[in-house]
């Protein structure tokens, strides 16, 4: 695949993203996909779809846990899936753009 990145590494079309996409960014970033992280990133692409915005690390988490419950919200959780930033991971994998208050 020939994925357009910009320079922190998201997609620059966010309709290049796919299963396929998201193997390939994951090798990037050095991550081995399992279950609960598709389970987060199906999650996150929700929450793009429903307000328009990628998630920030408070919003994602509440959203996590309404949707999951509060073990998956957890901030610990989060960093052990996908380091020490995880909205930003979450939302480079899934496709979407870095959320606005992330470094």
């Amino acid at each position: 695949m020939n994925l357009t990145l910009d320079p922190e590494g998201f997609l620059v079309n966010l309709e290049d993203w796919s299963p396929e996409a998201l193997e390939e960014l994951a090798q990037t970033a050095e991550i081995e996909l399992q279950d609960q992280h598709r389970e987060i990133l199906a999650l996150a692409r929700r929450f793009y779809e429903e307000f328009e915005h990628s998630p920030s690390q408070r919003p994602l988490a509440r959203y996590i846990k309404l949707h999951l419950g509060p073990e998956q919200a957890s901030s610990i959780y989060l960093m052990q899936l996908f380091g020490s930033s995880p909205a930003k991971m979450v939302s480079k994998l899934a496709g979407l753009p870095k959320p606005k208050n992330c470094l």
